[in-house]
């Protein structure tokens, strides 16, 4: 079958894969298997990834000093690895000069949809011409993709080099504190210097974990967003929505513009009495904004949008399923009130120019197309309501006779819950596992996967390329125009793997 990773009568590439990343032996699993995966593309001669999704550089020098930083950064503290406090940080952005003081920004906070929102947030910014700098995670294929300066990741050239001129501040920092700054502070000193450095006129950041103690919280943001919460990280912020919402809600600062996408009651209400606090005003989807229509349309849906300024009609938005639409109001809304509309000005924005930026929007590995005959959508969805939403827009967007599901989780997720959501789409699911030290092994996988899909739909497959092989097969059985699909799911690093296995289209 030409259409599958390798063929049986030619070396598979892929076999190089999991050799490649085990020689990455003193480096960490998650950007071994970015460095190996782009090395393994370059060998099947797949397409090259779009522009907001970097490969490996082409420079040998350029790539080897981009290898060098990642191995550095590597030696840090993981990012599920926290000491709740922005005492380093701010110790960072002290000896630095305050860089992220230099321009105004948007702050996003939430469980799911931030960092499509924060896509949608960059392009309406862009479109009225303003310089944008976006900082955004976890990354689908490259650490470049984290930090981007007017729409596009920065190079790896410009990675680099702003990591050597804060890396003496950086030391600096570690050399004061208890601990070391971590992986995720230094990207985020990393980005707030470059979009000072640029100069940006406004930064649109998103939270990494919860929101009073995560790294990014040394912003004031002019505006912050909330994206709807549910239950994830449930270790660290929180049993139910009203007790992560108090972490989340650290992100409200004194005389801010709040917009609140559709929240859990106990969510909303924690959220409002912070806003009270503080003297912020506050945007609540459904009241102040929302969706007015949406419908199905090729390759995406047409939404009219009812802004804080007015209505917006017939908005296409390239992007699958409601919850996207919901993100679309809530980036609106944020925009809006970054440029006053609804308090300073009356009128909306500018509908043409909203109109192209929301047609222009990206989110790589968010229900993506990734090839045809048979259709492979991946999405990164990690958690029940991710994958509830994203089980709803592939029954809404896709019209498969026959889905087959691979999912690669990560072991501290509520794996059940992630499952049960997709039971009802997926014919059979082939369980996998990622390259990831985080990832939940494929036999015990399979064993909760039994459960929920008994065990007559469950395949196991603990390599990824072997799961994507056996998915595309299952899917093809039914004929050519049968219309079966290959959904892969359970993690962004699963997801960002298939994509370099298995390309563009």
């Amino acid at each position: 079958m030409s259409d599958h990773p390798g063929t049986s009568d030619t070396p598979d590439p892929l076999d190089a894969f999991e050799e490649l990343i085990a020689e990455e032996t003193d480096r960490d699993p998650d950007l071994a298997v970015i460095e190996a995966g782009s090395r393994t593309l370059r060998t099947q001669g797949a397409g090259s990834p779009q522009a907001d999704v970097p490969g490996r550089p082409a420079d040998p020098e350029v790539d080897k000093a981009l290898r060098e930083v990642e191995a550095e950064l590597a030696t840090r503290w993981g990012e599920t690895k926290l000491e709740p406090s922005v005492a380093r940080i701010a110790a960072l952005m002290d000896v630095l000069g305050e860089p992220q003081r230099a321009y105004p920004s948007i702050h996003i906070t939430g469980t799911n949809g931030k960092t499509s929102t924060a896509r949608m947030i960059e392009a309406l910014l862009g479109a009225f011409e303003l310089r944008t700098g976006r900082y955004t995670s976890p990354h689908v294929q490259s650490v470049t993709e984290r930090i981007s300066l007017d729409g596009a990741p920065v190079s790896a050239e410009r990675f680099v080099e702003t990591y050597r001129d804060i890396q003496p501040y950086v030391e600096m920092v570690d050399g004061q504190q208890e601990y070391r700054l971590s992986f995720f502070e230094v990207l985020t000193g990393m980005a707030y210097a470059a979009f000072a450095d640029a100069p940006v006129d406004v930064a649109v950041v998103e939270v990494g974990m919860g929101g009073s103690w995560d790294a990014t919280n040394v912003i004031d943001g002019d505006v912050a967003v909330i994206t709807p919460i549910d239950l994830d990280h449930t270790d660290r912020l929180g049993e139910t929505p009203g007790e992560i919402a108090v972490e989340k809600g650290g992100i409200v600062k004194q005389g801010a513009t709040v917009i609140l996408a559709q929240q859990p009651v106990d969510a909303a209400q924690v959220l409002l009495k912070k806003a009270v606090e503080v003297d912020a005003t506050v945007a609540r989807e459904g009241l102040e904004f929302g969706i007015v229509a949406r419908q199905v349309a090729v390759g995406g849906q047409l939404v009219t949008l009812r802004g804080l300024g007015g209505e917006y009609p017939e908005v296409y938005l390239p992007l699958h399923g409601a919850h996207q639409a919901h993100n679309a109001s809530v980036a609106l809304a944020a925009v809006e009130a970054f440029f006053g509309v609804g308090a300073q000005r009356a009128e909306p924005l500018d509908i043409d120019t909203v109109r192209k930026a929301f047609a222009a929007v990206s989110s790589p590995g968010r229900l993506e197309v990734v090839r045809r005959s048979p259709t492979v959508v991946l999405d990164a969805a990690h958690n029940p309501a991710g994958a509830e939403a994203a089980a709803e827009a592939v029954r809404e967007a896709f019209d498969f006779s026959r889905l087959i599901g691979v999912v690669g989780a990560s072991g501290d997720k509520n794996v059940r819950g992630l499952l049960e959501a997709f039971e009802p789409i997926f014919a059979e699911v082939v369980v996998t596992q990622n390259s990831s030290h985080r990832a939940m092994d494929a036999d015990e996988l399979a064993a909760i996967a039994v459960e929920v899909f008994g065990d007559e739909r469950v395949q196991v497959e603990p390599r990824l390329p072997d799961a994507l092989e056996a998915a595309i097969t299952l899917a093809e059985e039914e004929g050519e125009f049968s219309g079966g699909g290959v959904l892969v799911t359970g993690s962004v690093i699963t997801v960002g793997e298939a994509r370099l296995l298995l390309g563009r289209g």
